[in-house]
């Protein structure tokens, strides 16, 4: 049976969206929370370091425990500060959730190098910092076999593992990123009893999400599908001693958990000799291969019932192009 009694969590981007629904969880079930946050806006810009205290105020006000901290997560130093103001609130350190993430939407013609930086150094750098300084102060504590069990939770998306999304290049690659560390430093960090696993959460309402085309209007009774809470279960599992998984990436939509098997061969051609490029055009094309407008046209269909699978080539790279053209437009005005 999964048990966070007293288990000390922290978790960055908890003062909204998913990373506020895992804190309130977790919190109910036991746990010791540290709500990182900073407060910025979608972009990353700005400052509202009162997310994070209310957060915890609300968690502490139900008859749970957990402390607010605005640590920068995007600062190196500030990370190793991050860690020790939570071993100094609560005596040691069990789980670490990675959950912090901004967005800057552009097409790849419209984004700056500031705009890609600035959304790496969250999901990506900002994950890798604060692992690092966690896993330093495990490795510290480590003293055999009988060390306590650490859990190390990465959240990466869909988008960058499973939906090729136009305006996305910095956001899919910060997230595919985080999902390979995951693998990595399951491997790297089995020798101090520390499990490392990733949650890729799909159609999720968040800020970051709630203005996509076709998302659910929130569900008032009942099950909502599309709530952040969906993700909560997954994670507390995730950030139990008894946790058996290691190095995996799990898919999260809805009701629905489901391994992700990473980049997979394929069909392949094969010489014993140096290929010449006349023979690769000869013999490539007649590969099976995915097309990424037909696989981002079968998931927004599934998502949303868009129908692009079957309205045509010309008829969906249009609605690439004006997706492209909106995210431009609007970042200037």
């Amino acid at each position: 049976m999964v048990n966070l009694h007293q288990r000390v969590i922290l978790i960055t981007g908890a003062g909204r969206g998913i990373g506020r629904a895992l804190a309130h969880y977790l919190a109910k079930h036991g746990a010791h929370v540290i709500v990182n946050d900073i407060g910025t806006a979608i972009d990353g810009t700005g400052i509202d370091t009162s997310v994070a205290h209310t957060v915890a105020t609300e968690i502490t006000a139900n008859g749970h425990t957990a402390i607010a901290d605005t640590h920068d997560i995007t600062d190196f130093a500030q990370a190793a500060n991050l860690i020790d103001h939570a071993v100094d609130a609560f005596g040691d350190l069990d789980v670490v959730v990675n959950n912090a993430a901004t967005e800057r939407n552009l097409g790849l013609l419209d984004l700056t190098e500031s705009d890609f930086r600035s959304v790496i150094d969250v999901s990506l750098t900002g994950t890798f910092a604060v692992s690092h300084h966690a896993a330093v102060h495990w490795r510290d504590r480590h003293t055999g076999p009988d060390s306590p069990r650490r859990n190390l939770i990465h959240t990466a998306s869909g988008s960058g593992l499973l939906n090729p999304l136009p305006t996305q290049t910095n956001y899919a690659a910060a997230k595919a990123g985080v999902a390979a560390m995951t693998t990595v430093h399951a491997l790297e960090l089995a020798r101090y009893n520390i499990a490392v696993n990733c949650l890729s959460p799909s159609m999720v309402r968040t800020r970051l999400t709630e203005a996509t085309p076709g998302m659910p209007a929130p569900v008032d009774n009942g099950f909502d599908p599309n709530h952040p809470r969906v993700c909560a279960p997954i994670v507390a599992y995730l950030a139990d001693a008894d946790c058996t998984l290691n190095g995996q990436v799990l898919s999260v939509r809805g009701g629905t958990v489901a391994v992700n098997r990473g980049w997979s061969l394929g069909d392949h051609v094969h010489k014993d000799d140096y290929w010449t490029p006349d023979e690769l055009a000869d013999q490539l094309p007649h590969l099976t291969h995915d097309d990424p407008h037909d696989t981002l046209a079968a998931t927004l269909d599934a998502a949303l019932g868009t129908g692009f699978a079957a309205g045509g080539r010309d008829a969906f790279q249009g609605f690439i192009n004006s997706a492209l053209d909106n995210a431009a437009a609007a970042h200037t005005t």
